[in-house]
């Protein structure tokens, strides 16, 4: 394909691509000519903004208008059968759509953004803009117990990051676009700019300064003023506060943030648990088939786990929570006081499950949606469970609400975060003082037993995670291959003491490693451990290097993380630890 220059007369083919190529070189020079680093970086915010806002609205309608579509002419109901089959499906649709068409793992869409910022220099797949809001809205709109905030998280991180690659910005630039793009995702499908903010800097990590803070602002108001535009300023969930505050309800506040503590790790560890158990199961389509079916049971038994369970919650928020057990298996038996917390408890310890099943068994979704249920039912839980121990009466959607607060603080470690998105998808602004001490508490609860959040244990383990930590961020950015030096001279073991002598003659170092024929490391010579021989010379055809050699206490592989390289130098006091990959030597 070519355009066609005339020119005195004469035709001219210039090929289309070259004009395309030098025109993007030239709006380069003049935007960095015109336009410095932050002015570009505040403008692709508010595109950013706008794009991501545009993106979680898509994804809210299309999660909410495909689960009308496919339930509209099937009588849908508590206790349907569809309850059984349509999460299978919706995992199934999931897993081909994954499997033949984006042929890449797309799950766990926030560790995947943390990873990129930390490992893969803030880069995203341009596919990551779309493939996560097709395969949650399969996955979710079926009835998969996810929510749909991770992966418009992922998308609006991919946006941010391809528009950074595009424009040719930094790694320090690229990663505060991703920042930009995770902010407008969560206060365009939450209304909620002020969480946005907070998220980014509480989970994503993006350092709070001035030049940080306003891109930030500017892409969550865009994506919050879009949000509102299509979708309406009601808040997310409406309901009307019981009683207002009361000081001396504050110790009871207490006491469920201590639950919520424990709640969440519970939600972590059984989460993490049942995921690595289903994940042993090798073939997709089996592995699909035993997490769907068991799902399916759950949800069969109990509606309120289908899908991202705002439904039930608002039934909570509104003091009709009784309904979401009545619409249960369970809920034609004549149920006691004591027996609803018992039902509740059940819910609770499936919901983790249901969420982890879908995950595993290969639907795409996040955390957000179970971790908000979840709260919601540890404030319920919590009321009844007090009134019928002691018969002391809380009001309900309060501690529902706090209970919200909760247990996202403690499985997100993110306390702003839990208290800012209550606050805002509420407007339980007045509730203030109890959704601060209540995340607090969860916070600190969890944090003893738990260093790491469900987004960010994995990465951790394998020493993936960058963090605020100055140091520790620096190191988790480098690789070892960074460091590595190979001006050292090899030699033979079964090299003479003569022989030995000249290479060293001809170093820079002092350090000596012994390798075969073939490159495999076999130990090292030190010149400080042999300097009272050098020089004897009726020991130069009598002693080898094999005598002199012998293996360090210590290795390190191309593949180990810098700050393990870094603590095995703090350990040992070493100066230098050779590298070694699958046994052959690649230098110091």
């Amino acid at each position: 394909m070519s355009d066609v220059l005339k020119l005195y007369g004469l035709s001219i083919r210039i090929p289309l691509r070259v004009n395309v190529l030098q025109f993007r070189d030239s709006l380069q020079k003049w935007r960095l000519k015109k336009i410095s680093d932050r002015r570009l970086v505040n403008i692709l915010g508010v595109i950013i903004g706008f794009l991501s806002g545009l993106s979680a609205i898509i994804l809210k309608n299309t999660v909410y208008y495909t689960h009308a579509f496919i339930t509209s002419d099937f009588g849908f109901g508590s206790n349907s059968f569809l309850l059984f089959f349509l999460p299978l499906i919706g995992i199934l649709l999931t897993v081909l759509f994954i499997r033949y068409f984006i042929k890449d793992d797309i799950s766990h869409g926030i560790s995947k953004v943390l990873y990129a910022i930390s490992r893969n220099s803030s880069l995203l797949k341009p596919h990551n803009t779309f493939s996560s809001m097709i395969a949650s809205t399969l996955t979710i709109a079926f009835g998969g117990s996810v929510g749909a905030e991770a992966p418009i998280v992922l998308t609006g991180a991919s946006i941010g990051s391809n528009l950074g690659r595009i424009a040719k910005v930094s790694y320090k630039h690229r990663t505060l676009l991703i920042g930009c793009g995770a902010a407008g995702a969560i206060a365009g499908i939450f209304k909620a700019p002020i969480a946005g903010i907070v998220f980014t800097i509480e989970v994503i990590m993006i350092d709070l300064t001035m030049a940080t803070l306003i891109p930030l602002l500017l892409s969550a108001i865009t994506a919050s003023v879009i949000s509102f535009f299509f979708l309406g300023d009601e808040v997310l969930f409406s309901f009307t506060l019981e009683s207002s505050f009361e000081l001396s309800r504050l110790p009871f506040y207490a006491i469920l943030g201590l639950f919520c503590g424990f709640v969440s790790l519970y939600f972590i560890r059984a989460s993490d648990y049942t995921e690595s158990k289903l994940k042993r199961i090798s073939n997709p389509f089996h592995r699909l088939l035993v997490g769907g079916v068991i799902l399916g049971v759950f949800i069969y038994i109990f509606p309120s786990l289908y899908g991202e369970g705002y439904d039930a919650l608002m039934l909570m928020l509104n003091g009709h929570g009784t309904e979401g057990v009545n619409q249960s298996l369970f809920g034609n038996l004549q149920m006691s006081s004591f027996m609803f917390p018992v039902i509740l408890l059940i819910i609770m310890l499936t919901k983790v499950i249901a969420m982890a099943l879908t995950n595993a068994a290969g639907g795409i979704g996040g955390v957000f949606a179970p971790s908000l249920f979840m709260g919601g039912l540890s404030g319920l839980f919590f009321t009844r469970t007090l009134d019928l121990l002691t018969g002391i009466r809380m009001p309900e959607n309060n501690f529902v609400l706090v209970g919200m607060a909760g247990v996202m603080a403690g499985v997100m470690h993110a306390p702003l975060t839990a208290i800012f998105l209550i606050a805002e998808i509420t407007g339980g602004y007045q509730l203030l003082t109890p959704l601060m001490l209540t995340s607090a508490i969860s916070f600190i609860t969890i944090q003893y037993f738990e260093p790491h959040s469900i987004y960010t244990k994995k990465l951790a383990e394998r020493g993936e995670l960058i963090t605020h930590h100055k140091d520790k961020a620096v190191l988790s950015m480098m690789k070892v291959t960074d460091l590595l030096e190979t001006n050292f001279k090899t030699v033979s073991p079964d090299a003479t003491l003569g022989d030995f002598v000249k290479i060293v003659a001809s170093s820079e170092r002092n350090v000596f490693p012994v390798v075969d024929h073939e490159n495999n490391f076999l130990g090292v010579v030190f010149i400080n451990d042999i300097r009272h021989i050098l020089f004897q010379q009726e020991l130069y055809n009598k002693i080898f290097v094999r005598d002199l050699m012998f293996m360090p206490d210590v290795r390190v592989s191309p593949n180990d993380t810098m700050e393990d390289v870094a603590k095995l130098f703090q350990q040992t006091a070493h100066y230098n630890i050779p590298v070694i990959k699958d046994g052959k030597y690649i230098g110091f």
